[in-house]
């Protein structure tokens, strides 16, 4: 039953950090700049994307194990 459980939860923060990671500059194409972040925010998106990304990895992992 666990393993079933961490192999859901890392699949969901992987999909999680990588639509973080994805929609982090929070523009649309440099047509509307006034309204996408600047560097400091976009960087921690980022790397809060990228761990929920590696994290949902090792629960994946987890769950699949023997």
């Amino acid at each position: 039953m666990f393993r079933k459980i961490a192999t859901g939860f890392g699949a969901l923060a992987f999909f999680v950090g990588l639509m973080m990671v994805a929609g982090s500059a929070g523009d649309c194409d440099g047509k509307c700049m006034e309204q996408a972040n600047d560097m400091a925010t976009m960087l921690i998106l980022c790397a809060t994307g990228v761990v929920f990304m590696l994290s949902g990895g090792f629960f994946m992992m987890v769950g699949n194990s023997e």
